[in-house]
């Protein structure tokens, strides 16, 4: 499955077009590797999000092309979550 529509199907980010947005701009790793937002994920991999201040890593557990919203949590498990000092010429 596509990175952006894994995204936006576990619902860590809301809409794909933001999730191809924040993949461009370098902020979404697979196993530690940069991704773009045409990467393929699949059950096992480990997937970290750079939400401005805040960096989320989750292990893919399932995929599916639709779920519910009530759902969306079981398809990723969260490894860590942590605060990251953003610099000035980053933030821009």
């Amino acid at each position: 499955m596509r990175l952006d529509k894994f995204l936006k199907v576990s619902r860590l980010i809301k809409r794909r077009t933001l999730a191809k947005e924040v993949a461009d701009q370098g902020r979404i790793a697979i196993n530690g590797v940069t991704a773009k937002a045409s990467s393929t994920v699949k059950v096992g991999d480990e997937v970290a999000i750079q939400f401005g201040q805040k960096k989320v890593t989750v292990k893919i557990t399932d995929l599916k092309e639709t779920t519910k919203k009530e759902d969306a949590s079981q398809l990723y498990e969260i490894i860590k979550e942590e605060r990251v000092e953003v610099s000035e010429n980053e933030s821009l």
